[in-house]
Parts: structure tokens; sequence; C-alpha cells
């Protein structure tokens, strides 16, 4: 469908917001009627960021993930609201779509993986962790949830930024603002084209080359996510080790190096390319089933997958949404 011309009589006026949440540099871009409409809607859509990172953060004591996993940790039951059910349900989804590679419980997993310390997990750790983990583990029946086994954790880390992304835009629209993206790290939600009706330009990060950039891409609304290697790693004996572990093994998954997806929603295109990665060399024949635009990179420099429609060409410019 194309995007609609801005009214001549009310020209927009583009305003961008940097900040700071979830452990990541943030930044909201939007062209609305006014400044101050623009600020109202960016303040509006921050406290929500930052509403979510307060409740689902694993390092705050006071957070209600926190609180879920001190059931966890004595293998007990507990309720929760409707926002948090949601979430439990797309987790559901995604761990029956990904054969029981993406799960929320694995994040227990990082104890024994300390990427900054530079040595492998002892392998006894690691066995006693693999215990903890496992959907299948647990018992979810709307609105309780229950631990079957004692000591499990709940991670939604693959999950709730991409959703604040999400959050964030349709904020923006209810505040009456149709143009503009909300970067949250990278988790990238468009709201709308540009003020001149225009696409923005999203560039893919290059896994192997620092400051690099695979493509570039024209979106005038959807979304884009990737998931990859280089986040956070560490290499031994020329060997690299990722931060994306497979729940079943414990250990990081070693076939793509990144893959990026295009979807209506980030959350979509988030879970899409970690599920992806996790699936290591049957990965790329899941992306191609599931008919969204895609780009993927293997751990070799092979890459593949198209982000653009034949009628689409690729745009030249920056890493980040302009």
């Amino acid at each position: 469908m194309k995007p609609k011309k801005p009214s001549k009589r009310r020209p927009l006026t583009f305003y961008r917001r940097e900040f700071q949440a979830m452990g990541t540099p943030c930044e909201i871009q939007l062209f609305a009627i006014s400044a101050a409409a623009a600020g109202a809607a960016a303040d509006a859509a921050i406290a929500d960021v930052r509403r979510l990172e307060a409740r689902y953060s694993r390092y705050r004591d006071d957070s209600f993930l926190s609180e879920i996993n001190r059931s966890a940790a004595l293998g007990g039951s507990i309720a929760v609201d409707d926002e948090t059910a949601s979430l439990l349900d797309y987790a559901l989804t995604c761990y029956e779509q990904s054969e029981g590679l993406f799960d929320v419980t694995s994040g227990i997993l990082r104890r024994a993986w300390k990427f900054d310390a530079g040595r492998l997990p002892e392998p006894a750790m690691l066995a006693a962790l693999l215990e903890k983990v496992g959907w299948h583990r647990l018992c979810w029946r709307r609105p309780e949830l229950t631990f079957s086994v004692a000591g499990m954790e709940i991670d939604f880390g693959g999950v709730v930024k991409e959703y604040a992304a999400d959050c964030a835009a349709t904020i923006c629209r209810k505040h009456g603002v149709q143009r503009g993206v909300v970067n949250l790290g990278g988790d990238i939600r468009v709201i709308g084209p540009r003020g001149d009706g225009s696409p923005w330009r999203v560039g893919i990060r290059d896994p192997r080359r620092q400051g690099g950039l695979l493509d570039t891409l024209n979106l005038y609304e959807g979304a884009v996510a990737s998931s990859g290697d280089y986040e956070r790693c560490m290499v031994i004996d020329q060997v690299r080790y990722g931060h994306i572990l497979n729940p079943k093994t414990g250990w990081p998954v070693r076939h793509l190096a990144a893959v990026t997806v295009v979807g209506d929603f980030c959350v979509v295109a988030g879970s899409a390319s970690t599920i992806a990665m996790l699936k290591e060399g049957d990965g790329v024949e899941w992306l191609e089933q599931l008919n969204l635009p895609h780009l993927w990179v293997d751990v070799a420099g092979r890459g593949g997958g198209s982000l653009f429609g034949p009628d689409e060409p690729a745009a030249q410019g920056a890493g980040s949404p302009r």
C-alpha cells in the first residue's frame, strides 16, 4: 500500500530522543505536527519501555520476574497478570515451533558460561543446570505457573525488548504520531515512513567486521531484528563461542553467525531470528519455510536470503535508521 503524503498545510517537525534502557542505547525518531506533540509521544513510549524493564528485569530484586523466580527456586506456583500470561503464551508458541529450542527456562545456563572470564564451563556444573532447564518441567495453566523442579528460572530476555519496541510504536500512534521509528538496541519497529513519505533506511550489521554492513533495506512500516554470535562471545583455541545456547546441550550454537528477519512485529522478527540461530544446520531451511524477508551468514562467511522484493532495491546508507 502506497504511504500517504503528509499535508502541505501542516509540515511535520522532526524529533529525536536518545535514551538508555534494557542495558543498551536506544532512540526514538518521530515526525509530528509539533515538537511538543512528538515529545509527549516519546515521553509516554519511553516510560512504557522503562516500565517493562522494571517489571521483567532479572537484575532487579523488585521486578515481577524476580518474584516469579523466587517461586521457581522453591518449586512453587505463582499467579500472573494478563500481560505476563500473554508473554508466557507467546514463549510456549516459540517453544513448540522451535521443537524445544527457544526455551525461556534456559537463561539459567548463563551461570556456567562466563564470557568475560574466557574459559569454558565445568561439565559437572553444566550438567546440573541442564536438569533445571525445559518448558516440559513447567505446568502453565493461565493464570497459574507451576515449577515442578526447584531451582528453575524464567528469563524473558529473548522476548521483552522486542515486545517493548512494539508497545512503544503503538503508544506513539495513540498519541497521534504516525511517522517514526523506535530502535531499542537494534530491535527496530517502524511506526510509519519519514515526514516526506520516504522509507527509513536500516543497515544490517556484518557479524565479522566492526562497523561493517552486510546490506541495507528500506522500511515504510514493520520491524526488523537480528540475532548473532557477536554480541557476547569468546574465542578459545580459535573457536568462537557465542551467547546463544542450545537448551538441550547447554553449548553455544556454531553454524550461523547472524540472522536478520523482517516482519510486521518486532517480537516476531526477534524470536524468528533467534530460532533460526538455534536450529543451526536446519536454520536456513526453516527461514525459507517461514516466508518472511531474511538474511543470514554462517560461520564460514557464506550468506543468503533476501530482504527485498523484486521491485524494492536496496538503499545505500547508515547502519541505524535514518
